[in-house]
C-alpha cells in the first residue's frame, strides 16, 4: 500500500486543508464566499513552491504505483476563466510524473462530426486508460458554461425536441452525473477543480500579457468577448458546481489568485485522492520469484567471469 510520505518540517511545508474548498453535493454555491485570494498558512511564494515540490514527489510515486497497479484510471477536470492559470497549474503539477502514464487534452470548438453527436460523445476518446493520469483543460462541463452563456451554440446542436430553459440544464446536469457515475464504476477516478480566480486578476493578468511581447500569441480579442458576460459566467458556474458535485467525483474550487497556493492545492488534492485507492504492486508468485532469482545468479556469475 503506497504510504503517506511524512512531510519534511523544512521551510514551505505547512499544512494543506482543501476541505474548505471542497463543493458540497447538492449545494448552493455562492463564489462570493470563497476568496480567491487565500493562499493558506504560506507566508510567501517560496514556502508554496517548496509544498508544491513536496507534492510532485509524491505524485510522481502514487502515478508510479497506478501504472503498475494496471486498475484504476484517473481523471483530472480543469475548468476556469481565461487567464486563471490552468496550463500553468497543469504543466507544474504533473512536471515529475512520467509521460507515458499521463495525457493532457485541450478541448476547443466542437468539429461538424462532433457536433452530429451527442455533447458527450467526443470526450470519450480521450479518457485514460486504466494505470493512466488524464487531463482534460476544459471539458464537457462547457456545455453547460459557455454553452449556456451563449444560448446560439445550443441551438447549431440541431438536438431534436430541444427543451427550454432552465429544463434542459438540468436535463445536462443529470446526464454528467450519470456519465460520472458509469465511469467511476468502472474504475476511474474523477476530480474537478474549478480555479477561482478574481475579475481584476484576471484584468492585471491580461495587461501583462499584453505587455510581453513573448505572451502576445497568449491572447485572443474573445477572451475580452467573455470577460463582458463575467456575472453569466459565475452564475452559471455557480449552479454547475453544486448540481455536479458528487462522493466519486468532487469538485474543488481552488483560490487562483496566488498561482503557488493553487498550484500547491491542486497537487495536494490529488495525491491525497490517489492515497485513498489503496494500491499496491502487483504480487509476484513463489514460482516466479525462484525463476527470478534464478537469472539473477546467472548474472551475477556472468559478471565474475570477466
Amino acid at each position: 500500500m503506497l504510504k503517506t510520505p511524512k512531510r519534511k518540517p523544512a521551510v514551505g511545508s505547512p499544512p494543506l486543508d482543501h476541505r474548505p474548498f471542497l463543493v458540497k453535493p447538492g449545494s448552493n454555491v455562492r463564489l462570493k464566499d470563497y476568496d480567491p485570494d487565500h493562499a493558506g498558512l504560506f507566508k510567501n511564494k517560496k514556502e508554496a513552491e517548496a509544498a508544491l515540490s513536496e507534492d510532485v514527489k509524491a505524485l510522481a510515486e502514487a502515478q508510479e504505483l497506478l501504472f503498475a497497479s494496471d486498475s484504476y484510471s484517473i481523471l483530472i477536470i480543469f475548468q476556469a476563466m481565461d487567464a486563471a492559470g490552468k496550463d500553468g497549474a497543469i504543466k507544474h503539477v504533473m512536471s515529475g510524473v512520467n509521460p507515458q502514464g499521463c495525457q493532457v487534452f485541450s478541448y476547443k470548438q466542437p468539429s461538424a462530426e462532433e457536433l452530429d453527436h451527442d455533447f458527450l460523445w467526443r470526450y470519450n476518446k480521450g479518457l485514460p486508460e486504466r494505470g493512466r493520469i488524464g487531463i482534460f483543460n476544459r471539458s464537457y462541463y462547457e456545455e453547460v458554461l459557455v454553452v449556456r452563456v451563449h444560448p446560439q451554440i445550443l441551438a447549431a446542436q440541431r438536438i431534436p425536441n430541444l427543451k427550454k430553459s432552465p429544463v434542459v440544464w438540468r436535463e445536462r446536469f443529470e446526464d454528467i452525473r450519470n456519465y460520472e457515475r458509469h465511469l467511476h464504476r468502472n474504475g476511474t477516478m474523477i476530480i474537478k477543480f474549478f480555479l477561482n480566480i478574481s475579475r481584476e486578476e484576471q484584468r492585471q493578468r491580461f495587461v501583462a500579457r499584453l505587455s510581453d511581447q513573448a505572451k502576445l500569441w497568449k491572447f485572443s480579442t474573445g477572451d475580452i468577448a467573455e470577460r463582458g458576460v463575467w456575472d453569466s459566467y459565475m452564475e452559471a458556474y455557480e449552479e454547475m458546481l453544486g448540481a455536479t458535485s458528487s462522493d466519486h467525483a468532487p469538485w474543488y474550487i481552488i483560490p487562483a489568485n496566488k498561482k503557488g497556493f493553487a498550484r500547491a492545492c491542486v497537487a495536494d488534492v490529488i495525491t491525497s485522492h490517489i492515497r485513498r485507492l489503496g494500491l499496491k504492486y502487483p504480487e509476484v508468485s513463489p514460482e516466479k520469484r525462484h525463476e527470478l532469482l534464478a537469472i539473477k545468479r546467472k548474472l551475477e556469475a556472468e559478471g565474475k567471469g570477466k
